[in-house]
């Protein structure tokens, strides 16, 4: 039975060991936290939770497709829930003894020949090197913040001072505090109801570009089931700029446009303007509980100056702007082939290269949405190609790939073709004619992980049951699918 190290033991190195262990392969997960779940741990030196913290997707989307969530789990479960639901599907596939917390991974090389060096060095100082045949590195896309370059950031002055929003922690920091959240992702949107709710002075945001905000419920259901469909995969990969046009009238028609609450307003065009999921930003703009601002053009002491030439005092900024890679244990030689220091790896496919064989990364790349469903299906695929149940991409067709991504900035995805591009490798996409029955279902309805489990391997009795029943939450869900 070969072994296999998985670095990291969040939602992405769990699924990949309960897979590689479905495969026949001896899983050894490290994990430098004090307990499993990555991000969903809590544990502040790698996650980014807060203590108000819900998932912003929902529960059926977030949830693999051995393990649902218990009955009478919110819609939007906590992150203290997310942490349970992780342990449990560790303890279901046998997990916890495998993994060795408390583990920081020091160094991770090519061996002469074939094979990898593995360096550890685990809470007591104890130091190891390890030789395994097959490394994931699932050690996380989201925990080394990035800090915008803003004129005289370093004399802010402020008493709560300049933190990342991976650093927010406590909100009664900001309490009776004005506070300034620069950033138009989701992190830096729910932090900003988070200050507006939870006793801030004043709260307001600044955004290089405004984003389109997507309702997190739309006609009282999750809005992935409406957009992280097999259909909008289709009519992304056919015709991205009609699929764009789409998706924008779908947001303006069921969340309305920026502008209209307050905000300001995002431009005509949805691929430059980008879009963020959150749920009630937009209505605290409407409130007067946020003010939207343009981008940071300076910071004088406390006063902050925008780019529409206005400037205002804070006690307090927070910076939801990204993350830089962090992979500080890969050899030299490794980092140089993969340009790691940028927004992305230079990967075939988000997942392999070819000159690593025995070497996948999971769960590395970016997607606006769910990132269960494809962390699975990226999960299965690297187990059935190491397994021998699929085919691996071969070094000719890798290096082809790998040089059409060289004028892409960041590894970026649309979240419904991504998850049909891993599970076309997995040999997962059920056939719709096999399946007449869910015909509209598996076209029109959520990407659920669930939904590739009716075809090929490791296919599931129950599932074509679970696929209807999440089709059957939308109110005539067939024209509305369809509208998108």
């Amino acid at each position: 039975m070969a072994k296999v190290a998985i670095i990291g033991a969040g939602p992405a190195g769990l699924a990949n060991a309960r897979w590689l262990k479905r495969e026949g392969f001896e899983p050894v997960l490290y994990e430098q936290g004090n307990t499993l779940g990555g991000q969903w741990s809590a544990d502040p030196r790698c996650s980014g939770i807060w203590p108000t913290m819900h998932t912003n997707t929902c529960r059926e989307m977030t949830q693999f497709s051995d393990l649902r969530h218990e009955a009478g789990t919110p819609l939007y479960p906590a992150h203290t829930t997310m942490l349970n639901y992780l342990t449990s599907y560790a303890e279901r596939f046998d997990l916890p003894s495998r993994i060795r917390l408390r583990t920081r991974v020091t160094r991770l090389a090519q061996q002469s020949g074939d094979g990898w060096i593995l360096n550890s060095v685990s809470h007591d100082g104890t130091e190891i090197a390890e030789t395994y045949p097959y490394v994931v590195v699932a050690s996380g896309r989201f925990n080394k913040p990035k800090f915008p370059d803003v004129p005289g950031l370093s004399t802010f002055n402020g008493p709560c001072g300049v933190a990342h929003t991976f650093q927010y922690k406590n909100p009664e920091l900001y309490r009776d505090r004005r506070v300034l959240i620069a950033g138009c992702a989701v992190s830096a949107l729910e932090i900003a109801c988070d200050c507006a709710t939870s006793g801030a002075a004043r709260v307001v945001t600044a955004s290089r570009r405004q984003r389109y905000i997507m309702q997190k419920i739309v006609s009282g259901v999750p809005v992935e089931y409406f957009v992280q469909t097999r259909h909008a995969a289709t009519a992304q990969e056919t015709s991205p700029k009609t699929a764009a046009v789409d998706l924008k009238n779908f947001i303006v028609k069921t969340s309305g446009s920026p502008e209209m609450f307050g905000a300001l307003k995002p431009s005509d065009d949805l691929t430059r303007a980008g879009v963020t999921q959150c749920q009630h930003y937009l209505p605290l703009v409407s409130e007067g509980r946020i003010c939207a601002r343009p981008w940071i053009t300076a910071v004088t002491g406390q006063t902050v100056t925008f780019a529409d030439g206005t400037s205002e005092d804070f006690d307090g900024l927070i910076f939801g702007t990204g993350f830089e890679i962090n992979l500080p244990f890969l050899a030299d030689e490794v980092r140089q082939r993969l340009d790691v220091g940028g927004q992305r790896l230079d990967l075939c496919d988000s997942t392999f290269h070819p000159d690593f064989p025995g070497l996948a990364f999971a769960g590395f790349f970016q997607v606006g949405g769910p990132y269960f469903p494809p962390i699975e299906l990226q999960a299965r695929w690297i187990a059935y190609v190491w397994g021998g149940a699929r085919p691996s991409p071969t070094r000719q067709i890798m290096r082809a790939k790998l040089s059409q991504n060289t004028n892409q900035v960041a590894d970026k995805h649309h979240m419904p073709s991504l998850t049909m591009l891993f599970a076309r490798a997995a040999g997962v996409v059920p056939d719709l004619e096999l399946w007449p029955e869910l015909g509209d279902a598996l076209l029109h309805g959520p990407l659920t992980p669930i939904s590739f489990r009716l075809d090929g391997r490791d296919s599931l009795i129950d599932a074509s049951s679970l696929v209807l029943e999440a089709a059957y939450r939308v109110p005539s869900w067939q024209g509305i699918h369809r509208g998108v």
